[in-house]
């Protein structure tokens, strides 16, 4: 199983981005699916994270401005990002909680890491 992002880049503030991941490889299902980000100096943090079938839920800090959403068809999650601050400079990760086998419990997965730089 892989997942594969994309979509981060150098904005100005007040800016959008909007990133991509989509898991590929063989396996039962997706549960949750969601981003998280580390700045420099800081701990990895979650951004936002929807559940199959369920409501996203979002970190203080970003609700009203970014927007979570999957597309089960494609075992994809975006992650719509609007009025962008500088504070929001890190490197974002998407996660997977992802069932391999219908009998089987379920695994975290990772995606590589993409940068995203909100600087004038």
């Amino acid at each position: 199983v892989q997942l594969q992002a994309s979509g981060g880049g150098l904005v100005q503030p007040g800016g959008s981005l909007r990133l991509s991941c989509a898991a590929s490889g063989t396996f039962f299902s997706i549960n949750n699916m969601g981003w998280y980000r580390q700045a420099p100096g800081k701990q990895r943090e979650l951004v936002a994270a929807i559940i199959s079938g369920g409501s996203p839920n979002y970190a203080d800090s970003v609700k009203g401005r970014l927007a979570i959403s999957r597309d089960n068809a494609k075992n994809t999650v975006y992650l719509q990002m609007n009025s962008l601050k500088p504070e929001d400079t890190a490197v974002y990760y998407c996660n997977a909680r992802i069932r391999r086998r219908w009998s089987s419990g379920t695994d975290d997965y990772w995606g590589q890491g993409t940068q995203v730089t909100v600087s004038s």
